[in-house]
C-alpha cells in the first residue's frame, strides 16, 4: 500500500507519523509539500500533528486554505483513505472534509497525558483490526481538542455510526461532548482523531494498543 504524509510549517509529528508508516507497512511514505497542487497516486493520506503555522487564526484554519488540501479534498472525494491525526483533525474540520468543530479544551490547559479510548466503531477501514467496544490506551497532546458540532449535525454522526473513538472511563482530557474522540466522514474514507496512534505502536513506546489502526488502514490494499 502506498502513502503520503502532508508536511506544513509547524507541524512536529510528521516525523513521528512517518516512523511508524514506515515500520509497519515495510515501505516509507511519499513526503507531500503544502504548496504541492498535485498528489502522487497513493491509497492513504496522512495529516499528522503539531501546530501548523503556529495555530494562528484557529488551529489548522491556515493550513486548511494551503493548495495541497485541495488536492487532499479532490483525492478524499474519490475513495481515497484520508487520516489527520490531532492538528491533522482540526485542519480536516477547517478544510470541511468531516463536520463539527474543535474548540479550546475545557480546562483552558494543554494536556499531554494518556487516555483510555472505546472503539465505537470497529466496522470501518480504521478500525477493523480492533474488537467492537474494545477499550485501548492512547496518548494525547493538545489545546484545542474539544470536540463539538450542534444537535442536528451531532445527531447526524451518531446515527449514521461515525463516530469511530471516544474517550473511555472518565479519561476524557478535554470535554469533547458525548466523549467523542474520532470520527469518519460519512463515505466512511476520512478519519480524524486528536488521539495520537503513531506513538503507541511498539514496546519501545509502552505499548502497542495503537498499532491495530494502522494495521487495519495499511492492510486494505496491501
Amino acid at each position: 500500500m502506498k502513502s503520503a504524509v502532508i508536511q506544513l510549517p509547524g507541524l512536529n509529528r510528521d516525523r513521528d507519523m512517518i516512523a511508524a508508516l514506515t515500520k509497519i507497512s515495510g515501505k516509507a511514505p511519499i513526503k507531500v509539500w503544502q504548496t504541492d497542487t498535485e498528489l502522487p497516486e497513493v491509497d492513504l493520506i496522512v495529516l499528522p500533528g503539531g501546530f501548523s503555522y503556529g495555530d494562528y487564526l484557529r488551529c489548522g484554519a491556515i493550513a486548511a486554505r494551503m493548495p495541497v488540501m485541495r488536492a487532499v479534498a479532490e483525492r478524499a472525494a474519490k475513495g481515497v483513505l484520508v487520516i489527520g491525526v490531532c492538528n491533522g483533525f482540526q485542519i480536516l474540520l477547517e478544510a470541511g472534509l468531516l463536520p463539527g468543530a474543535l474548540m479550546r479544551n475545557a480546562s483552558l490547559k494543554f494536556v499531554c497525558r494518556e487516555v483510555k479510548l472505546q472503539v465505537a466503531n470497529a466496522n470501518t477501514a480504521f478500525t477493523r483490526a480492533y474488537a467492537p467496544g474494545q477499550i485501548i490506551r492512547c496518548p494525547v497532546a493538545h489545546h484545542d481538542g474539544n470536540f463539538f458540532a450542534d444537535p442536528e449535525t451531532l445527531a447526524r454522526i451518531e446515527g449514521d455510526g461515525q463516530v469511530v473513538f471516544r474517550y473511555a472511563e472518565g479519561t476524557n482530557p478535554n470535554g469533547s461532548i458525548n466523549d467523542i474522540a474520532g470520527i469518519v466522514n460519512q463515505a466512511g474514507n476520512v478519519l480524524g482523531l486528536m488521539p495520537h496512534p503513531e506513538n503507541l505502536i511498539e514496546a519501545a513506546h509502552g505499548g502497542i494498543d495503537g498499532r491495530a489502526l494502522f494495521e487495519s488502514v495499511l492492510g486494505r490494499a496491501a
